[in-house]
C-alpha cells in the first residue's frame, strides 16, 4: 500500500479581522505554505459554518497542520470544529485581530512575516483547553458587568486604538455596574459571594488586558478564576489600574482561586463572553482538557516547555 504524504496545510482565515486587510497577505501567506512543500486548503470564515463542513470531511492522514488566521473568535470557532470532530492536528495561528489574546500567550508576534514563519515551522508546545457546558474555549470566559465590553466597542474605535479602545470602553461603564450573586462550587469547596464580574482563564490577558490573570499556566490543567467583589465604585478605579498592571490578584476585593473544575450558579441573568463572543447562560459548568491542542511557537525563543 503507497503511504499518503502528509503534505496538506488547511489555511482557515476570517478577512475581517482587525483592520480587513490580512486578505491582502492571502496570497502571499499561500507563497510560504507552498515554498515549504505543502498544499493548501483555503476556507474562507463564514459564522463557522465552513470549517465546521471541512472538518467533517478531512482525511487527516493527507494533512500535516491547521493554520488559522484571525483574532480570539476565529480560533476559537476552528478550535471547537477541531475538537467536536476528534481533529488532532497541530494548529498554527496567525494573529490578525484586535486584541490577539491567546496569539500573546505563545509569543507570536503581530508581524504577518514572522508568525507565518512560525506557522510552518517545527516547533510546538501543548495547550489546555477550556470546557463550558458543550462547548470549548481557548482563553476566557468570563460573565457579570463589563464583559461584553469588546462586543460593545465600535471596531473602526478598536482598528484605530487597538486594546486601548477596551480600556476606554471599560471606564465609561462603571457607573452602571451592579453586584451579582453567585455560587461558586469546586472539587474542594463552595463559595457565596457578590461580584460584579468574573472572569475564568486559561490564558493570561483578554480584551487587550495583558496581565489579567498574570499566573496563568496554558498547559497546567487548572483554570484561572478571578471574581471581582462588590465594593464602593470608588474603589474600582484604583483596582482598574492594579488590573492593568497585573497587581490584582492580591486586592481585598477580589477572590482569585485556581481549580481543575467550577460551576457558577446565579439566579439573575448574567451575560455572559467566551473568548470575545456571546457566551451561554447560567448554569455554567467548567473543565480542563489537558494538553489538547499543539501549537506552533517559535523555536528560538519559546522557553516554557
Amino acid at each position: 500500500m503507497t503511504k499518503i504524504a502528509k503534505n496538506k496545510v488547511l489555511l482557515y482565515y476570517n478577512p475581517f479581522s482587525g483592520n480587513g486587510m490580512f486578505k491582502n497577505s492571502l496570497d502571499h501567506m499561500i507563497e510560504k505554505c507552498q515554498y515549504r512543500g505543502y498544499q493548501v486548503t483555503a476556507i474562507r470564515a463564514n459564522r463557522g459554518k465552513q470549517i465546521k463542513k471541512a472538518l467533517e470531511s478531512i482525511d487527516t492522514e493527507e494533512y500535516n497542520r491547521i493554520i488559522v488566521c484571525g483574532g480570539d473568535g476565529t480560533i476559537n470557532t476552528c478550535v471547537n470544529s477541531m475538537l467536536k470532530n476528534n481533529i488532532h492536528l497541530p494548529l498554527g495561528i496567525v494573529p490578525v485581530g484586535t486584541a490577539n489574546d491567546y496569539a500573546y500567550y505563545f509569543e507570536i508576534p503581530s508581524d504577518l512575516e514572522k508568525a507565518m514563519d512560525i506557522a510552518v515551522g517545527d516547533k510546538t508546545t501543548k495547550a489546555d483547553v477550556g470546557t463550558v457546558n458543550e462547548k470549548f474555549f481557548i482563553n476566557v470566559a468570563a460573565m457579570g458587568a463589563m464583559v461584553d465590553v469588546s462586543q460593545k466597542t465600535d471596531p473602526y474605535v478598536k482598528t484605530a486604538l487597538g486594546p486601548l479602545a477596551y480600556y476606554l470602553r471599560a471606564a465609561t461603564e462603571l457607573n452602571q455596574v451592579h453586584p451579582i450573586k453567585v455560587r461558586l462550587t469546586t472539587p474542594d469547596e463552595v463559595m457565596d459571594e457578590e461580584i460584579y464580574f468574573i472572569t475564568v482563564c486559561n490564558g493570561e490577558s483578554a480584551g487587550g488586558f495583558r496581565k489579567l490573570s498574570p499566573k496563568s499556566k496554558i498547559n497546567d490543567g487548572k483554570l484561572d478564576v478571578i471574581a471581582f467583589r462588590k465594593m464602593p465604585l470608588l474603589e474600582f478605579g484604583p483596582l482598574l489600574m492594579e488590573v492593568i498592571a497585573g497587581r490584582h490578584p492580591e486586592n481585598k476585593n477580589v477572590l482569585y482561586f485556581q481549580t481543575p473544575s467550577l460551576i457558577i450558579e446565579s439566579d439573575e441573568d448574567i451575560p455572559t463572553d467566551i473568548d470575545g463572543e456571546h457566551g451561554a447562560k447560567l448554569p455554567l459548568n467548567f473543565g480542563v482538557l489537558r494538553g489538547r491542542l499543539d501549537i506552533f511557537v517559535d523555536k528560538e525563543t519559546w522557553k516554557y516547555d
